[in-house]
């Protein structure tokens, strides 16, 4: 099993940047595949982002393309989205989630209940 701790969210100037971090607990963080996904007051959870096993491999959601980057750092079991040209709509609460099938090309997939495992969330606002 992982646990899954988010760190990073705030209120930011659209356009800013911000960095999102997903500290995992365990010795085998580098055998999840794992993603990013938010979900906004009123709307389901939403997929953002996800890279395999060893980093090797990454998805985005079309609305984030060109804007985000997932990344990881295994040896500190350690998820990162690093948000720029922040827009308005992309105020959500921000969920780094874990997926125990591990692959070093495939990353993790955008559906969430594919996912076993979940943080409980940090909160980023957008002010236009």
């Amino acid at each position: 099993q992982v646990q899954l701790v988010e760190f990073g969210g705030r209120l930011v100037q659209a356009g800013g940047s911000l960095r999102l971090s997903c500290s995992a607990s365990g010795r085998t963080f580098n055998y999840y595949r794992m993603g990013w996904f938010r979900q906004a007051p009123g709307k389901e959870r939403e997929f953002v982002a996800s890279i395999s096993s060893d980093g090797g491999g990454t998805d985005y959601a079309d609305s984030v393309k060109g804007r985000f980057t997932i990344s990881r750092d295994n040896a500190k079991n350690t998820l990162y989205l690093q948000m720029d040209s922040l827009k308005p709509e992309d105020t959500a609460v921000y969920y780094c989630a874990g997926d125990s099938r591990p692959s070093i090309w495939s990353p993790g997939p955008r559906t969430a209940s594919e996912y076993a495992y979940w943080g409980q969330g940090t909160q980023v606002t957008v002010s236009s």
